[in-house]
């Protein structure tokens, strides 16, 4: 049974980090659910042909119709803590950096102010430069379908592609295209650098608020570490392992295993691991016991639900 009334209330602002003290109603989340799964269709529903159209008039909507999700949506995590694994991984500016799905661009906006010359995008105008304050000189702006990126940037020049919370919002049959597009907008010693959520704790949209055990919504799909690889691998990127997080990169630079060698080593070892738990856990048949093992697994450390992935050209 779906929930309602308080439980629903506070199971939605736990998803949305919405603040207790926010106005939220029963009826703004039976709405928001019943337009969702509407767009979620006419999305899945969209050709090749008229794909970018579709997208965009369909998060124009969501973002316009439910202006909460912007304004109420807040995470009070210090930037310099939120994305200390990301500038790990970028190293020193100078750097170029290309971000696919801005969002409210907090965060390559916090790029620009290290130092990177960053350009952000976003598929619609309800998202991206009108959230950001106080913008950087290195940081310009522009809108693509995200998908076909070596339409609208030249081939060969970022050092880096990055998304954070993305690509689980493409239609499935668009993932290749996607990942082969990055490859060719990236230079030669480039990388793409993002973050999804696993479907062996999904879903994590709006359906999870009602209790399904597979995405109803805007995560058209959530994907496995098996799966991405083996896209990854099939767009031509050569070397594929996790991000390494920051504490625990501090812990190993005690330990003498600070250089970038060890570290990425470390980063594919922890990678392998990851496909091995993956396969252990499908084996399990019920989707509910899966989750509920996963969720173990990752507060000791044997599993990542935030899939993190580096890959190389």
């Amino acid at each position: 049974m779906e929930p309602r009334g308080n439980k629903l209330i506070s199971l939605y602002k736990d998803n949305y980090r919405i603040p207790a003290t926010a106005e939220v109603t029963e009826e703004m989340i039976l709405n928001h659910w019943e337009l969702e799964k509407n767009l979620t269709k006419e999305l899945l529903d969209s050709t090749q042909e008229n794909r970018w159209e579709v997208f965009e008039k369909a998060y124009t909507t969501l973002y316009s119709s439910l202006d909460w999700l912007n304004s109420f949506s807040v995470d009070s995590t210090p930037p310099v803590s939120k994305y200390e694994t990301w500038l790990g991984i970028l190293g020193s500016p100078p750097k170029k950096i290309y971000e696919v799905g801005s969002g409210k661009g907090e965060m390559i906006a916090y790029f620009a102010k290290c130092g990177f010359e960053c350009k952000a995008t976003e598929i619609t105008k309800e998202r991206g430069s009108k959230h950001v304050t106080n913008s950087s000189n290195n940081l310009s702006w522009g809108n693509s379908d995200g998908v076909h990126l070596d339409q609208f940037e030249p081939a060969d020049f970022y050092d880096f592609v990055v998304s954070n919370q993305v690509v689980e919002h493409f239609h499935p049959h668009d993932l290749i295209t996607h990942f082969r597009s990055v490859y060719k907008i990236l230079n030669q010693q480039g990388s793409f650098i993002f973050t999804t959520p696993h479907c062996h704790t999904g879903p994590h949209d709006l359906s999870l608020v009602f209790g399904y055990d597979q995405p109803q919504c805007m995560h058209l799909k959530e994907y496995t570490y098996h799966e991405l690889q083996a896209s990854l691998k099939q767009a031509g990127f050569k070397r594929i392992y996790s991000a390494v997080p920051a504490k625990l990169k501090k812990l190993l630079s005690k330990l003498g295993l600070g250089n970038e060698k060890q570290i990425r080593t470390i980063g594919i070892f922890y990678f392998h691991l990851m496909l091995i738990v993956e396969n252990i856990l499908f084996i399990i048949p019920s989707k509910k016991q899966r989750r509920g093992l996963s969720k173990f697994l990752r507060k000791i450390y044997l599993f990542a639900d935030n899939i993190f992935l580096i890959a190389e050209k």
